[in-house]
Order: structure tokens, then C-alpha cells, then sequence
């Protein structure tokens, strides 16, 4: 606990309200991310990834036997001279890879009960991948949104883009009334799949609570054409119940249901566990299907405490 506190007082943060300076915290801490490309780049415009296809372009790949049809201009001669044999070179096709972050600050994510607030861990963490993105020179871009509104943020590679994206962390992240709203994690991801671009690496935060049959359609749709990695975001709570001393009721909500729980009682404790798990794997599984890669992340520790590390959840 003294950790936790002397962390959170180093951020000038509470855990449930977020600050430009708990943002700009990750932009020291970039080496936490890995966004190295693991699937083919398909962007058609110019950028710092070397596609698979082979072709004209700024880095050169390899010489081969010139074949009919071979542009002259790409006719290796130093190798045609020392072999005897006519070559052609071929360079590698640098391609771009827009990186876009969807934040879900929806009602559920309002939650916490040792650390933060997921929805505080969910900015905490857009900032780290927008911090890393743009130290690698990548575009950045995002969709965050909550049960009231969304904003859309068109990728750019400037400084000016990650600072745009941290300013509409913060203003999603207080809305004026958590109880209501009807915009879901399926509108998020439909109007995601109008805003990216064949070969971007797209970022989902969400407790993944709204997950339902239209949401596993976009996201699959999405991932045929693009990487969508999937943090799921969760706290303690969600996995067991705390232990007491005595036998008590306790009143949660999760900002849209509210229900009782008894604590203290071992087969109430054990079920609630079992069922949390089960939850739990049934969501990676259905990710898994969806071609998207799923990590978890807990709200009750920093992000250096849990990134940088194999995860037994890992897909």
C-alpha cells in the first residue's frame, strides 16, 4: 500500500480522476511498448515498414536473373559483369502503419476498488501506446467514447497528435450523467471500421462488458485486414471476492446493474471465482476467434508493474 500511495502521489494522482501529468508520465516510459509489426503491412502509402512485395522503391532487397518484362532501368551491371549473366534489382517497398487506439470510458469502466479506476488505467495505457508511437515515428490516431458521445481522431505523426489524444482521454472521461446513455462498444467499433485503413495496428481498451454478437463481427472484419490487439481491463473484484473476517452484505454496481453479494462465506467465495473465470476464459476464446489478440490488464497495479513481462493470459 505505501508503493501504491507513493506511486499515485508521484503522478499527482487519487485513482479515479485523470491529469495531463498522469498522461505525460509514459512519455519516459516508451520502452514499456513493443509495437514492432507482426502481420504483413498493407498500407499502400510510403511509411518506415518494409512490406513482404518486392519492388521499386528506397531499400534495396536483391538481385536476381533478369526475367522478360524487368524494367532495364533496374538492371544490376556490376552483377551482370561479374557473372556474365544479366540481373535485375529489386528493392523492398517501405510501407506505413497507422496505429489507432479505441478507448472505451463507458459506465462499467468507472469501477475500481484498489488501485484506479479502469477507466483511468485505460487512459494511462492509450498514452503509453501514443508516447511509443510517436517515438517510433508511427502515426497515431483513436476513437474513445462513452455511453454519452465518441470522439474520432484522424492518425498524424506529429507531437500535437498524442497531446490531442490525452486532452480527449480526459474530457471522455467525465461525463455528465454514468447512468445513462446508449452509444456501445458495437457503435465504437463500427464507426472503427470507417476510420482505419487496411494495415493499421489497432488497439482495443474495454472491459469488454458490451461485448456482444455485432461486436465480434466488427472486430473480426477488422482483424482480416489490420492487427487488432485487445486489452482486457479488470479489477480484483471482477475475479474474486475479498476476504473478511466475519460474514457481511455488500451492495455493488457497476455503474449500470447493481446487485448484493454476501462476503465471508467460503461456497459463495468459491463460486463466485469459478464463475469469473469462466467468464474470463470464454471472452479470450471468443477474441481468439475474432483473429484478435487478447492481454490482460489489471487496474490494481502500475503499468510498469505489469508490462515488459510474459502474461499467463497471453494469445
Amino acid at each position: 500500500m505505501q508503493d501504491v500511495n507513493k506511486w499515485l502521489t508521484k503522478l499527482h494522482a487519487d485513482g479515479v480522476s485523470l491529469s495531463i501529468q498522469q498522461l505525460l508520465y509514459y512519455q519516459a516510459k516508451t520502452s514499456l511498448m513493443n509495437l514492432a509489426p507482426r502481420k504483413t503491412i498493407q498500407s499502400k502509402l510510403a511509411g518506415s515498414y518494409l512490406a513482404k512485395t518486392k519492388g521499386r522503391g528506397m531499400e534495396f532487397d536483391e538481385a536476381r536473373h533478369y526475367q522478360p518484362g524487368d524494367d532495364i532501368r533496374a538492371i544490376d551491371w556490376r552483377v551482370t559483369a561479374r557473372t556474365g549473366k544479366t540481373h535485375t534489382k529489386l528493392y523492398r517497398e517501405e510501407k506505413e502503419r497507422p496505429i489507432f487506439v479505441l478507448a472505451d470510458m463507458s459506465a462499467s469502466m468507472h469501477f475500481g476498488t484498489q488501485f484506479l479506476f479502469k477507466s483511468v488505467q485505460v487512459a494511462h495505457l492509450a498514452s503509453l501506446i501514443a508516447w511509443s508511437a510517436s517515438n517510433r515515428g508511427d502515426r497515431i490516431g483513436g476513437l474513445i467514447f462513452n455511453q454519452h458521445k465518441h470522439l474520432e481522431l484522424k492518425p498524424f505523426t506529429r507531437k500535437k497528435a498524442v497531446l490531442g489524444l490525452l486532452h480527449g482521454l480526459m474530457d471522455m472521461h467525465s461525463p455528465s450523467d454514468l447512468s445513462t446513455g446508449q452509444l456501445t462498444l458495437s457503435d465504437a467499433c463500427a464507426r472503427l471500421r470507417r476510420l482505419v485503413h487496411p494495415g493499421s495496428l489497432i488497439f482495443v481498451l474495454s472491459d469488454f462488458k458490451q461485448l456482444d454478437e455485432a461486436t465480434k463481427q466488427h472486430l473480426s472484419r477488422i482483424a482480416k485486414h489490420s492487427e487488432v490487439i485487445a486489452y482486457s481491463i479488470t479489477d480484483p473484484f471482477e475475479h474474486e471476492l475479498p476476504d473478511t473476517a466475519s460474514v457481511q452484505k455488500l451492495e455493488v454496481t457497476d455503474g449500470m446493474d447493481q446487485q448484493s453479494l454476501i462476503l465471508g462465506e467460503k461456497s459463495v467465495a468459491k463460486a463466485y471465482k469459478a464463475s469469473h473465470q469462466q467468464h474470463f476464459e470464454q471472452l479470450a476464446h471468443i477474441l481468439r476467434q475474432c483473429k484478435v489478440q487478447t492481454l490482460p490488464i489489471s487496474a490494481a497495479s502500475a503499468l510498469e508493474a505489469q508490462l515488459g513481462r510474459p502474461h499467463k493470459g497471453e494469445q
